[in-house]
Order: structure tokens, then C-alpha cells, then sequence
């Protein structure tokens, strides 16, 4: 199974690749651009992810769908709770969970490891 696991991540084209590389850098510079590139991080991985058979690319893309759309379901839901200064734990928790998924995302593409998923 993990050959077959390897095997796929050779087979991965040198576009699918960049383009898998460049999701990532949106999602990873986004929050300094009010996250503006993070929605275009997510347009391109939900074109991409449904255009590819890789298992291995695909599982990336899927890792950053979720990790999108997780975070802005939180976002929205600890932004009223900043009132009575409660939801900037949550913000911070947030924070660390958002890095966590990032850089695991990025370990395991540069180790060429499928996501979890």
C-alpha cells in the first residue's frame, strides 16, 4: 500500500505540482493580505481537486478545502463572542490550529505523503 501510496506521488504531473505549490502559498501569505488570497487559494483548490485523478494531489487540495472552510466557520463563530472577550482565546486557538494545518500540509507534500482523509 505505501508503494502504491509513493508511486503516486511520482506520477504527479510538474503542473499538477506547481499548482499544488502555489495553493500553498496562498494559503500561507493570505492572512497578510486580509485573506483575500486565501479565497483565491480555495477557488483554485476546488478546480484543481476536482480535476485531477492523483490520489496524492487530490488529498492536498481536499487538506486545504477543509482547512478553509473550517477556519472561516470559526472565525464567524468566535467574532461575536470578541464581545465579551471570550472569542479571542478562540482567535488565538484558531490561530494555532490554522499554522498546524499549514505547515503539516507543507511537510507532507515536501515528503511526498498524501493527507489524511
Amino acid at each position: 500500500m505505501t508503494d502504491l501510496i509513493a508511486n503516486d506521488a511520482e506520477q504527479a504531473s510538474e503542473s499538477e505540482r506547481t499548482t499544488l505549490t502555489i495553493a500553498y502559498v496562498l494559503h500561507v501569505i493570505g492572512p497578510f493580505t486580509a485573506f483575500l488570497l486565501n479565497i483565491a487559494g480555495v477557488v483554485l483548490n476546488h478546480i484543481k481537486a476536482a480535476e485531477t485523478r492523483n490520489h496524492f494531489i487530490r488529498s492536498h487540495h481536499s487538506w486545504m478545502i477543509r482547512t478553509f472552510w473550517w477556519t472561516l466557520l470559526w472565525l464567524l463563530v468566535f467574532w461575536p463572542l470578541c464581545l465579551v472577550l471570550v472569542g479571542f482565546a478562540g482567535y488565538a486557538a484558531l490561530g494555532i490550529w490554522w499554522i498546524y494545518r499549514v505547515v503539516r500540509g507543507l511537510v507532507n507534500y515536501s515528503e511526498r505523503r498524501p493527507m489524511p482523509a
